[in-house]
């Protein structure tokens, strides 16, 4: 920690004015982006299925997140009589709660001056901050089963308990992608991993950053197909299922409680895309080391890179159909957990012989 930063933590109410200001910043950021991920996604499929998507409710529909924000809040909340009731309205707040609080060790930019203090673009740097995020997105799926338990609905039990074997079945071999990224960088710090990939390419090409991606597109891959399975989007949204389950876990919910669900499901879809440029593609870094890229500030690279990667999702959504339950069983014990074994090997493997 450098004398700046020792001088900031030693004043409170910088550190505190400072960190109130970094929270809301964040927060604002993420919701407008879950509330217009909603627009992206019918406006991209739409135009994919060769049809407009939203249209009517302000230019090209900008302002539909605001009315769909507006409906749900002032319709109806309907309670079944059998559900159980506490954890019945709980369980959309342990959905969404975790996806929030992940976005806590995200990087977005290097430190810049304030005044006399140098404070850093992220809310706090833990040197566990990958296995932090681990932690609470698997915490995600406690509020799904308690969901599908608690309304007391065979379809909702159902989407429950298929969430439940769908995370067990994916959690592993996205903790083991993830660990060929440890192996190279040796630091669970998601600020000093970026800082790692600054570096040239390989130690030989000057203007290239050494991105993960290069030295682990396998490592990436299973990363990428992992999370679509463990936030439940297409094609892995085996939980919802509309042509089975009729809507899963969240069949007896309505009003804003329903709207949670969806919040939190495009609130991980976030923090996926963000895990994954900051693990594998610099984060905050340019893509190339020349002039005319670095000159750009940090936050609006990880931004893109961000908001590219929630566009492949929908992409992958319009393209693809649904698996079958077993399929996906199959995929994920078969194909993902040996894949992500044998990339951990042979990353180890290369590791010793360079060293």
């Amino acid at each position: 920690m450098t004398p700046e930063m020792l001088s900031l933590s030693n004043s409170p109410v910088w550190f505190v004015g400072i960190m109130l200001v970094k929270l809301l910043v964040v927060f604002t950021v993420v919701m407008l982006s879950v509330a217009y991920a909603t627009w992206c996604e019918r406006k991209v499929i739409g135009h994919m299925q060769t049809r407009l998507g939203p249209m009517r409710t302000g230019w090209h529909g900008l302002l539909q997140p605001f009315a769909d924000g507006i409906k749900l809040f002032f319709k109806e909340e309907i309670v079944p009589t059998d559900s159980i009731k506490v954890p019945f309205l709980l369980a959309p707040m342990m959905i969404l709660v975790p996806a929030l609080i992940t976005v806590a060790v995200i990087p977005f930019g290097p430190d810049i001056q304030v005044g006399d203090f140098m404070v850093p673009q992220q809310i706090t740097d833990l040197n566990i901050g990958v296995l932090y995020i681990l932690a609470f997105a698997g915490l995600g799926v406690y509020g799904i089963v308690l969901a599908g338990w608690a309304s007391n609905s065979k379809y909702s039990l159902l989407g429950g308990i298929r969430a439940s074997a769908q995370m067990i079945s994916y959690e592993l071999a996205a903790g083991l992608s993830i660990i060929a990224v440890f192996m190279l960088s040796e630091t669970l710090s998601l600020r000093e991993i970026v800082a790692l990939q600054q570096q040239d390419l390989w130690g030989i090409c000057s203007f290239v950053p050494n991105w993960y991606i290069f030295t682990q597109p396998l490592a990436f891959c299973l990363f990428v197909v992992t999370a679509l399975a463990e936030i439940n989007r297409t094609p892995f949204d085996m939980p919802e299922a509309e042509s089975e389950l009729v809507s899963g876990f969240c069949t007896e919910y309505s009003s804003m409680k329903y709207a949670l669900f969806f919040m939190a499901e495009y609130a991980n879809m976030i923090v996926i895309s963000a895990l994954a440029a900051t693990l594998f593609l610099g984060g905050w870094s340019a893509p190339l080391n020349i002039a005319i890229f670095t000159m750009i500030p940090g936050f609006v690279w990880l931004l893109a890179k961000v908001y590219f990667m929630m566009f492949c999702f929908m992409w992958l959504r319009a393209t693809f159909p649904r698996v079958r339950y077993d399929q996906l069983m199959r995929l994920g014990w078969k194909v993902m957990l040996p894949l992500a074994l044998a990339n951990v090997m042979i990353t180890g493997l290369v590791v010793v012989i360079l060293q």
